[in-house]
C-alpha cells in the first residue's frame, strides 16, 4: 500500500524534477523553496559510497568544521581530570568528570552530543564502549575527540565541528544546517562536508568512490545531486 503522504510534502515533491540531479546551488535553492513546516527542518546530506563497510581498510570515517555551524545547541561531555579537566570546563563542556561521568552514563545518561577525553582517560572510558559506540559517542583520535587539547576540542565541538562515520550499508548521513539558513551558508556547510569525504577515500576503494548524494529537509522530499561534479573517481 502506497504511504499516504502529507499535502506539504506533495507540494515539496512538486518541485522536484523527477530523475535530475542537480548542481549543489540549484539543490539548495529547490530546499529553500519548500513550504515551511512550524519548526526548522534540519538539513541533511546523505551519500551512498563505493566502499565495503565489512572491509577495515575501506572505513570511512573523519570529522569536518562547518563554517556556520549546525543550527544546533550542542552539548559536549569531557572526561579528564586536572588541568584538562578544567582547561574543558573554562571552554563550557557541558559535563567534565571521569570516574563520576563514566557512572553517571552507565546509569543511563546519554543526554549529550559529543564525547570528548584525555589519551590517558581512554582506559577507562573503554569500559562504557558498549554504550556509546552504538551510538556514535565513543571518543576517536581520528575524529580529533581524542586529544590533550580539550579546550581546542570542546571549542570546535560547539563551533559546529560534525563528525561522520560510514555505516553498516555504505552510508554516510550528517546534517548541514536549518532551513533557515541562508543559501549560501547551507552550500558553503554542503561543500565543506562533501570535500572531507572525497578527502577520506580509502586508499583501497575501487571504482566509483562516491555513487550518490542527497540534499533533504526533515520530513521532506530528497534532492539528488550530481555527484560526479565532486569526484568521479
Amino acid at each position: 500500500m502506497a504511504k499516504n503522504r502529507s499535502k506539504r510534502y506533495e507540494a515539496a515533491a512538486a518541485l522536484v524534477e523527477g530523475e535530475k540531479q542537480y548542481a549543489l546551488g540549484e539543490a539548495v535553492e529547490t530546499i529553500k523553496k519548500f513550504p515551511a513546516p512550524k519548526f526548522d527542518p534540519t538539513v541533511t546530506l546523505s551519500f551512498k559510497l563505493g566502499v565495503d563497510p565489512r572491509k577495515s581498510d575501506q572505513m570511512v570515517r573523519g570529522s569536518v568544521a562547518l563554517p556556520h555551524g549546525t543550527g544546533k545547541s550542542v552539548r559536549v561531555v569531557v572526561f579528564a581530570t586536572g588541568d584538562a579537566a578544567k582547561a574543558a570546563e573554562a571552554a563550557g563542556a557541558d559535563e567534565v568528570g571521569l570516574e563520576d561521568l563514566i557512572a553517571k552514563i552507565q546509569g543511563g545518561f546519554t543526554d549529550f552530543d559529543t564525547a570528548i577525553a584525555t589519551p590517558d582517560a581512554m582506559k577507562e572510558v573503554r569500559k562504557i564502549a558498549r554504550v556509546l559506540g552504538p551510538r556514535g559517542l565513543m571518543p576517536n583520535p581520528k575524529t580529533g575527540t581524542v586529544t590533550d587539547d580539550t579546550a581546542a576540542a570542546v571549542n570546535a565541538s560547539k563551533a559546529g565541528k560534525i563528525d561522520y562515520k560510514l555505516c553498516k550499508n555504505g552510508n554516510i548521513s550528517a546534517a548541514v544546517g536549518k532551513a533557515s539558513f541562508s543559501p549560501e551558508q547551507l552550500a558553503e556547510n554542503a561543500e565543506a562536508l562533501i570535500n572531507s569525504i572525497v578527502k577520506a577515500k580509502p586508499a583501497s576503494a575501487k571504482g566509483n568512490y562516491i555513487q550518490s548524494i542527497t540534499l533533504a529537509a526533515s520530513m521532506c522530499p530528497g534532492v539528488a545531486l550530481d555527484a560526479a561534479a565532486f569526484t568521479t573517481n
